[in-house]
This record gives structure tokens, sequence and C-alpha cells, in this order.
């Protein structure tokens, strides 16, 4: 699973993203993308889950790339623990995701297998998402 190999604090607040994505928000390397349509969180689980549900799907055919990164730390308190105490220990890493943020792209495969990939992908996230298609293509 996807997680920083070093961050320069162990724990960050957990702020509120407002606003739709800028950086990030059209397609650059392939053909067809799955975009987000609503703000939420990714956890590096269900990215590794969809990433598996996609390449199977095109029995590894073609190229995927996986444009989001988990690099917020959620941390977690154990079961039945008294309030208070400080923060909890970390638990999970996530990725942070506005609106119209393009999460994966694909390339090198027929557009029918390439939506479908994205659809299964689609159902291993938490946030709603569409797939797009690159403007300039043709079979």
């Amino acid at each position: 699973m996807l997680q920083p190999k070093r961050t320069r604090y162990r724990k960050q607040h957990k702020m509120n993203p407002k606003g739709i994505a800028v950086k990030g928000s059209s397609i650059s390397f392939g053909s067809f993308a799955l975009k987000s349509l609503e703000i939420g969180r990714v956890t590096s689980r269900q990215l590794e889950s969809a990433r598996v549900a996609m390449t199977r799907y095109m029995k590894r055919e073609g190229k995927v790339w996986i444009r989001i990164f988990p690099d917020k730390p959620i941390t977690k308190k154990p079961q039945e623990v008294r309030m208070g105490k400080g923060k909890g220990a970390l638990d999970h890493w996530v990725a942070v995701i506005k609106p119209g943020r393009i999460m994966f792209e694909i390339d090198g495969v027929p557009e029918a297998v390439a939506i479908e990939a994205l659809r299964l992908a689609a159902q291993k996230l938490s946030v709603l998402s569409k797939t797009v298609v690159r403007a300039d293509y043709s079979e």
C-alpha cells in the first residue's frame, strides 16, 4: 500500500477542504480517467483495491496512472480508552480529494474495456466519481 517514506511531522490537523480542484483536474497521461465529483478522503487500502480491480479486468494490458497519493496521516485512539491524554497513534494514510480531481488514468486498451475497468475501480472508492475521456481521443 502507498504511504510516504518519511514526513516532517507524525500527526496533522484534520482540515476542511473547500472549493474545487484546480491542480490535477485535467487528463495528462492516458486517454480515459476517473474524476471525483465530491469532497472526501480515499485511504491507501481503497487505492490499492481499485488498482488491483482495474489491472485484473484489463488482464495486465495497457497502462494505469495513479494521480493521487495518500500523504495525510489519520490517527485513532484504541477502543474503550477514556477521553483526553492527547492525540491517538497513527492508524492509516489518506489522500484528500476535491471535486474535479483526476484519480486514475488508463491508456492502451479499447474504450469499452477502459470504461468498465474504471467503473470497477470507482466501486472500491469512498467518493462519487465519473469516467471522462480525453477531448482529442480517437480510436
